[in-house]
């Protein structure tokens, strides 16, 4: 490997979830913040969770309401 052309690497890059160090990997930072992680997320658990941390789901709901009328009443274009 040529000397400085690569990135630092940090082999004990400590993966964080939920406040709480969940897992080392080998990374280019010292730490890694995740908001969904393995041990987290429903397809390995087997439970259903939701996460919204930006409020999308809000913001689509007020603009679209339920959803259903907004896309009936839409004209398809050619």
């Amino acid at each position: 490997m040529k000397d400085e052309i690569h990135p630092k690497w940090f082999p004990e890059c400590k993966v964080i979830f939920d406040g709480k160090v969940v897992m080392t990997v080998g990374a280019t930072v010292p730490e890694l913040r995740v908001d969904v992680w393995s041990g987290s997320h429903p397809f390995y658990t087997g439970k259903s969770s939701f996460v919204d941390i930006t409020g999308r789901v809000d913001k689509f709901q007020k603009r679209f309401g339920s959803g259903t009328d907004y896309f009936k009443n839409k004209k398809k274009t050619n």
